[in-house]
């Protein structure tokens, strides 16, 4: 039986917040059980909403960082509509925006002018290369964050430097203005006090960047682009099974090579031998290393390859496929799983990662439509129900 409430409970985090780094960190406020009023242009709202419609007509990005949020539609461009989203702040806890370099200050929402009006106000920047220098006032898609911070030169193959199939910048600044936010909450506990919270794409993934980076600055050269391998160890590889899948497995010392030489391999005379004993050796011979282990899975099917590496405590995995996650075995016996109701009816979405045993699920609410909320939550503003109709009328709310 649940013994404690969620932790975020009586939390109010006003956010104007667009794509993913911002959306994804207040999300996980929301499951935490915070408050989240997301502050949206009446004309379309946050425009990803509009990038596909992959999830029964919604779009698929928007559906991963929406739940669990009021949708506000305001225009933040008519003084009427600024002057809501100031009321709103100033009964909020926390206040998260990510617009482009400049905007938010432009419009007196930038962190440091609301810390300075609302001492216990926690108010989060969230820019692409950080508020000063010359890359300030760059576009800062995920992409060209990737790209900037080296993460795409040192992913891919021999041949060809690829980006991170997932929006690698955008979680890791999410992550980073959610911890963030989480750091602030318990320093105003003890202190009183709120304040500004910076967090830019390119830090964050420079961060994420830290054993490329620093082999490269000490090492003399960063880790070549290996594919699904491993740059510094040896095996750790995809190899194809008889059935036509690929197994994967990690050789992390020289112990694990000789139970993988003895059990799996079933070539004892591998453990000893100077070509294959040392894991530096077996990266200086990457070829021969591979070739044996290949040999020896080759014929067998996943499941037997997967089997015997597991019998010898050898680290594997399968290489699914997005679908193949869907179905995980570990995730549906964990029951990670549950229905999120939205616009287009119950979608399918996996519990957040952090669990608390004594405690609730995480708040998993509806994912709302374009100004889903617009009139209760100005109307405990105070605002009418004339009003809203005036504002309406103008277009100032949606």
């Amino acid at each position: 039986m649940s013994t404690q409430p969620l932790p975020l409970e009586g939390i109010t985090v006003v956010a104007v917040e667009q794509a993913v780094a911002a959306p994804f960190a207040t999300r996980q406020l929301a499951d935490l059980g915070a408050r989240v009023i997301k502050i949206e242009r009446p004309d379309g709202g946050d425009f990803a909403r509009g990038y596909d419609t992959a999830a029964r007509g919604l779009a698929s990005h928007f559906v991963w960082c929406n739940r669990g949020k009021e949708s506000v539609a305001v225009d933040l461009k008519d003084g009427r509509g600024l002057d809501l989203v100031r009321r709103l702040v100033a009964g909020a806890d926390v206040f998260v925006q990510n617009l482009a370099q400049g905007a938010a200050a432009r419009l007196g929402l930038d962190a440091a002018t609301l810390c300075a009006a609302h001492p216990r106000l926690i108010a989060v920047d969230v820019s692409g290369y950080g508020p000063g220098g010359p890359y300030a006032h760059k576009r800062a898609y995920d992409m060209l964050v990737q790209c900037e911070a080296g993460l795409v030169s040192v992913t891919g193959t021999e041949e060809q430097p690829v980006k991170s199939g997932i929006p690698a910048a955008d979680i890791a600044a999410g992550m980073y203005a959610y911890a963030g936010v989480l750091a602030a909450l318990v320093r105003r506990g003890t202190t009183g006090r709120g304040g500004p919270v910076e967090v830019s794409l390119l830090d964050s993934l420079a961060e994420w960047m830290g054993h490329p980076l620093h082999h490269g600055m000490h090492g003399g050269e960063a880790p070549a682009r290996t594919g699904l391998a491993h740059a510094v160890i040896a095996p750790y590889d995809a190899y194809p099974t008889a059935d036509g899948s690929l197994v994967l497995l990690s050789v992390q010392n020289d112990r694990e090579w000789r139970r993988l030489a003895e059990r799996v391999l079933e070539r004892p005379d591998l453990a000893d031998d100077p070509a294959f004993a040392t894991n530096t050796a077996r990266v200086a011979g990457r070829a021969a290393t591979d070739a044996v282990v290949a040999g020896a899975l080759a014929p067998l099917t996943a499941a037997e390859a997967l089997a015997r590496l597991d019998a010898a405590g050898i680290a594997c995995a399968r290489l699914n496929t997005v679908a193949d996650l869907a179905e995980h075995p570990q995730l549906a016996a964990r029951e990670r799983w549950r229905e999120v109701e939205s616009p287009v009816g119950p979608l399918r979405s996996l519990l957040p990662p952090v669990v608390f045993p004594d405690g609730p699920d995480a708040r998993m609410d509806r994912i709302p439509a374009l100004g889903e909320d617009t009139d209760a939550v100005l109307g405990e503003l105070g605002v009418t129900q004339e009003e809203l109709r005036a504002l309406r009328m103008d277009a100032v709310v949606a």
